[in-house]
């Protein structure tokens, strides 16, 4: 069976055969692609070349050394932010801020330490693999978008009142689950909500007015769509969370705490906790914003509706968040009312 090579390609930059061949060596055997170059210009133009996104470069070449390297990389647009690792006999303070102040994103010592290389370009791949993610959601989130001329400043309301929403819960200390990182996790996929409704019909996407009942359950359907879409992602990268939420969002943010929503019929804790909190999320700006075929209610009507729906529509501990933070909600909605969509639309955090 041939074995799985890692996603980040990483280039070794040193001028002595020898380290060059360690690194290698110890870096394949981590299932990492590796590339090597004996200095600074010659590792530019294998970086343009291949696009790796993990460099290991020593500090001291006569070909271009690895300051030199750093500079350059950051000066220069490339496909994406590059994680730059300096291999130096340097451990002074002084030295550790000039390789700092040229790029570096971390250094390791002469003689290295296998263990400590693997350790390292792991921590760097980490790194990248968020930045990818980020990138990711963006370009979802944008397919839904140019669907629809209004969504753009829908989803940054969406993700700015899940992020409060998630926040206070945090706070509170109700469910485990919900940590910084679930915080920073929600505001990054609530914006694929909808995400389905790029397989929706214009005829009824796009009706300006409302839908008659076979509209309707036509339009019901992008939770599906929009589950499937990500479920196929899912499938290809299983330990990826951010998906997994996504997923859940999609599936089931217009399922009712009573069991009354669609598209399961899914009801109480059964709803994933980060549909339950979108699902308010959702409500809110679908009632406190102007549509086609209605004005935008107040915030305190809004509220009222919300209140109603606590228990049968929506999760009481996610209300009762929702009514410990009404002010913020407020506030935001009112700051992003009057925006441009087109600089709002997932601005990053």
């Amino acid at each position: 069976m041939a074995r799985e090579i890692r996603a980040c390609p990483v280039l070794v930059v040193d001028d002595d055969e020898i380290t060059r061949s360690m690194l290698k060596h110890v870096l394949e055997a981590a299932d990492y692609e590796v590339y090597t170059a004996s200095g600074g210009n010659e590792a530019w133009e294998v970086l343009n070349r291949t696009g790796c996104r993990l460099v290991i470069s020593d500090w001291m070449m006569p070909d271009g050394d690895g300051l030199q390297l750093c500079e350059r990389i950051r000066q220069n647009d490339l496909f994406g932010y590059v994680y730059v690792i300096l291999l130096t006999n340097r451990d002074k303070p002084e030295d550790i801020v000039q390789g700092l102040t040229a790029g570096a994103d971390d250094f390791l010592t002469k003689p290295f330490n296998p263990d400590e290389i693997r350790v390292r370009v792991r921590a760097g791949e980490r790194i990248i693999t968020l930045e990818a993610r980020d990138v990711a959601i963006f370009a979802m989130a944008r397919l839904a978008e140019s669907r629809d001329p209004e969504t753009g400043a829908h989803l940054e309301r969406m993700r700015c009142f899940c992020r409060i929403l998630a926040e206070d819960l945090r706070e509170r200390g109700i469910f485990p689950e919900v940590d910084e990182s679930y915080v920073r996790m929600i505001y990054l996929t609530a914006p694929l909500h909808d995400i389905g409704k790029v397989g929706i019909p214009d005829v009824v996407l796009l009706k300006p007015g409302r839908l008659v009942d076979s509209e309707f359950e036509i339009m019901k359907t992008h939770t599906l769509i929009g589950a499937e879409t990500l479920e196929a992602a899912l499938r290809q990268y299983p330990k990826a969370d951010y998906l997994q939420m996504a997923y859940d969002i999609a599936l089931s943010h217009h399922e009712r705490y009573d069991g009354s929503g669609y598209p399961r019929g899914l009801s109480g804790n059964d709803i994933p906790l980060s549909g339950r909190i979108t699902a308010l999320a959702d409500v809110y700006d679908a009632i406190s914003s102007a549509r086609v075929y209605k004005s935008a209610f107040s915030h305190d009507v809004t509220r009222e509706i919300i209140i109603k729906g606590e228990g049968t529509h929506f999760d009481p501990e996610v209300v009762e968040s929702f009514r410990r933070t009404e002010d913020v909600f407020d506030e935001t909605r009112r700051r992003l009312e009057t925006a441009d969509p087109s600089s709002l639309a997932l601005q990053s955090a």
